[in-house]
């Protein structure tokens, strides 16, 4: 029995900081480097473990050097891995850019590696994990629709990462319980720049709705109520990941069956806190972190 099933994209990070943004035929020495795993869904697995949950991922990656060495490290995190499925296609690479001010570039390299069919995973095997909750990044959305009818079926909840607007996003938004989404998504979404208006429109898609603000927070709408939440205050290093660690903390924290409020302040700490630290995966907050970061904040 787990706590949270991930379903989605596995990745392999390079990232460099740098001083600024280079520009056109510029060549500048990286100020450190940092190679690791990554991916929304392979880091919100990562995170809830860190948590001191059970997770599994569900996804790709090739029989090459990136991907042996994310499936070592995986289960090296205490992933469960036993629904990710290997393949002679390429391993998806990201090389990010982080600059000082926390923000960074990606630049992302998929290959032709095609998505997982939608009969990749016999849904017998992830009723043999018992999943409380099941968080998708909508990067697999051919297995991601059955996995959702298979939740819906078992009444087992379902948040969605929608970190922007492609196709998995778009057709999975109104098949999940949750959807935790980024502003850029709620943007793209409503063709608006109102947040008053994005909860009003997501939320005639999706019973509870958080869209996430960065530095300036978050806003939600659960049950006809909304309400906001203000960021955590932290340095911010490298902001690449902080929305992984919110996704993964999030659905442990329904899971868990916390409270609402509690929910949106253990994933938004999550969240502060891998902004603190170079790298994705690296930067993953422990569960002692967080609680540190909650009691300091009360």
């Amino acid at each position: 029995m787990i706590d949270v099933l991930c379903v989605g994209h596995a990745a392999f990070d390079i990232t460099m900081t740098a001083a600024h943004h280079p520009g056109p035929d510029e060549k500048m020495l990286a100020d450190a480097l940092l190679l690791g795993g990554g991916g929304p869904a392979a880091n919100a697995a990562v995170q809830v473990v860190r948590l001191g949950g059970r997770a599994a991922f569900c996804g790709y990656l090739g029989h090459d050097l990136f991907g042996e060495e994310h499936v070592a490290e995986l289960s090296h995190e205490g992933v469960d891995t036993a629904l990710l499925i290997r393949g002679g296609h390429a391993s998806p690479v990201s090389q990010i850019l982080a600059k000082p001010d926390g923000s960074r570039s990606v630049v992302s390299f998929k290959g032709d590696t095609p998505w997982l069919p939608e009969d990749a995973v016999d849904m017998a095997r992830i009723a043999a994990l018992s999943p409380d909750v099941i968080l998708l990044d909508g990067h697999e959305p051919l297995v991601s629709a059955p996995i959702c009818t298979w939740a819906r079926n078992n009444a087992v909840p379902t948040v969605l990462d929608a970190g922007s607007l492609h196709r998995g996003t778009r057709e999975l938004a109104s098949r999940v319980d949750y959807l935790v989404a980024s502003e850029k998504f709620a943007r793209q979404w409503c063709a608006a720049d109102d947040p008053g208006a994005w909860l009003d429109t997501l939320g005639n898609i999706a019973p509870n709705i958080v869209i996430t603000l960065g530095e300036h927070g978050l806003i939600w709408q659960k049950k006809g109520h909304k309400g906001t939440l203000p960021a955590y205050p932290v340095t911010a290093l490298d902001s690449t990941g902080a929305g992984d660690a919110f996704h993964g903390a999030f659905a442990l924290g329904v899971a868990r069956g916390m409270d609402w409020p509690a929910i949106l302040a253990f994933a938004s700490a999550a969240g502060a806190l891998a902004c603190t630290r170079l790298g994705a995966r690296a930067a993953l907050a422990n569960r002692q972190e967080v609680a540190t970061l909650l009691a300091e904040k009360s």
